[in-house]
């Protein structure tokens, strides 16, 4: 499918605040694969459908966890986390795309993962500090974006990690793995 018709299903699947935010996620995205040399249209279609399910029901995302060989351990965390995975089934089933890179990419864009992909730290990252988001930290987010996309990523980890360890709660374990790694890594 090409990538204006798969952009006008997502504008038909998704609230008009979240349609916007996933074009601000998909223009902060080529910015970055631009400045890294990372396939464009990778990174292009998994920003598109990132938040694929995010405007489904708890119910829905729930049933499709259940139905489509998802790993029940997400039920057991913050249903923020839910959607990822699901719209990743979706983009495979339904748009019929197979890219590995692409399909972490949305799979894992809430949590991230060891041993990330550039495409997938590409959305990762784009999806924290896209020109919409208002909060502190973005900014330096945005600076370490531009010149080290791995530190950048680490960021994203680190203040969601301190963030969600402030509301005392729960935190899947890939964020933690990706946090370790980065810091490992980043120390060599």
């Amino acid at each position: 499918m090409k990538l204006h018709k798969i952009r006008e299903e997502v504008k038909k699947e998704l609230s008009n605040d979240r349609y916007e935010h996933t074009i601000r996620v998909y223009e902060t995205a080529i910015e970055l694969a631009t400045l890294y040399d990372e396939s464009v249209e990778k990174v292009s279609l998994a920003a598109l459908l990132h938040d694929y399910a995010k405007c489904q029901t708890d119910r829905e995302l729930k049933d499709n966890i259940e139905k489509h060989d998802l790993p029940r351990q997400l039920l057991h965390y913050n249903k923020e986390l839910w959607h990822g995975p699901v719209a990743a089934m979706i983009a495979k089933k339904t748009f019929r795309i197979t890219d590995v890179d692409t399909i972490n990419a949305i799979y894992y864009h809430t949590t991230g993962r060891e041993q990330m992909s550039n495409v997938e730290l590409i959305v990762f990252v784009s999806d924290y500090i896209e020109p919409g988001r208002q909060f502190p930290g973005v900014e330096e987010v945005r600076q370490l974006a531009k010149v080290d996309l791995k530190k950048a990523a680490r960021k994203v980890l680190q203040n969601t990690i301190i963030f969600l360890l402030k509301k005392d709660a729960t935190i899947y374990p890939d964020t933690f793995l990706a946090y370790n790694e980065l810091t490992n890594n980043l120390k060599e």
